[in-house]
């Protein structure tokens, strides 16, 4: 899968959505999926445009309601993580029922599990920076309860190569399939994974019935185990130019929206903070996407460094951000993110709990 950065493609591919041919095979490798995660994670366009956009063509609850349900959770991740804040990056409720090492199995940096389709999504996910969701849930369930991994270093992997990475969808999706966060664990065998990847494959670990299944041994292909060190290629500091007698909008690699204050004189700033990446990096491919994202915004400019550093720089320039979780320490007018349901205001308890509350103010 190729993921266009112009606006106008992206845009396309909003209306390509078929929200009825999702819901009957959204699970399957060639499923009707939407393929606009990347640019929602990214908040080129957001959950309430995708929403609007459907009901404009006359989607509803009642012929729709699955997709609907998907655009949901990923607001569901988000307003846990602004509840959670440090919590997420911790097990929720439960330990986790398997885990050994706090490494990675080195067949998943090599796509060398033994599980066919399950490499070729790997080598998938190394090439595009995109892997169908419902291997990801084959892929964190291997590594967590068949290479016994702790879950933390494993999402912040995947996190790294993902374009769509959004690290409170990464993190608790990990939680779910660990049982952190719950009191199941995800497991899959090679007969499901045949079923939705059109595989016949055999003979592998995971060719038995659920109730063997995790495996008391760790499967040789799993058992080597690494550390990975994770790194982004930040750019060298260019110049700046600002003019303090305008506001200044600071964009982020989560606000990237190229109609936020489009009819307003101003400063147009892309914030690159060292720290943020050293807690949650990215690979040149996604960092590559995301500046290529940001060319949609009319006159953006790119600034490497802390949020207190270009604020000096600033001067009496009014600054303007988006909340996001990562912001906390951003001063200036604060804007609310365009969500599905802004009277929703907290995920509390599950996420159909949550639902239930967004249903009432659908359309």
């Amino acid at each position: 899968m190729n993921f266009p950065t112009d606006i106008e493609s992206i845009f396309e591919q909003v209306d390509r959505v078929n929200p009825i041919k999702y819901g009957r095979t959204r699970n399957f490798k060639n499923g009707a999926v939407s393929y606009l995660s990347p640019y929602i994670s990214r908040g080129v366009i957001s959950t309430r445009i995708v929403m609007r956009n459907l009901i404009e063509k006359g989607y509803h609850l009642e012929n729709a309601e699955k997709f609907f349900q998907e655009l949901a959770w990923r607001d569901y991740w988000q307003r846990k993580w602004q509840a959670l804040g440090e919590k997420l990056n911790s097990n929720l409720k439960n330990g986790q029922y398997t885990p050994v090492h706090e490494k990675i199995p080195v067949a998943a940096l090599t796509s060398s599990t033994g599980i066919d389709s399950i490499d070729d999504s790997l080598e998938h996910l190394y090439s595009s920076g995109y892997m169908h969701n419902h291997m990801r849930m084959y892929v964190a369930s291997i590594i967590c309860h068949v290479a016994k991994s702790d879950w933390r270093m494993p999402a912040k992997w995947m996190y790294y190569h993902l374009l769509d990475a959004d690290w409170a969808s990464n993190a608790l999706s990990w939680q779910w399939v660990a049982g952190t966060s719950r009191n199941k664990i995800y497991i899959a065998n090679q007969e499901n994974i045949n079923k939705y990847w059109s595989d016949d494959q055999r003979g592998t670990f995971l060719d038995v019935s659920y109730n063997a299944l995790p495996p008391v041994e760790i499967p040789e292909s799993l058992s080597k185990v690494t550390l990975p060190e994770f790194k982004t290629a930040l750019p060298s500091q260019r110049t700046i130019i600002t003019d303090q007698s305008l506001p200044t909008l600071i964009y982020t690699v989560y606000n990237l929206d190229p109609f936020w204050q489009e009819e307003l004189e101003a400063n147009r700033i892309l914030l690159l903070e060292p720290s943020m990446f050293e807690r949650y990096p990215m690979s040149e491919k996604v960092m590559d996407f995301i500046y290529a994202l940001s060319e949609n915004i009319q006159g953006i400019q790119l600034f490497v460094g802390s949020f207190n550093e270009l604020k000096e720089r600033l001067g009496n320039s009014t600054v303007h951000f988006k909340e996001h979780p990562l912001n906390g320490h951003f001063e200036g007018e604060l804007h609310e993110r365009d969500w599905m349901f802004p009277e929703v205001t907290e995920a509390k308890g599950s996420f159909f709990q949550f639902w239930k509350e967004c249903r009432k103010f659908f359309p």
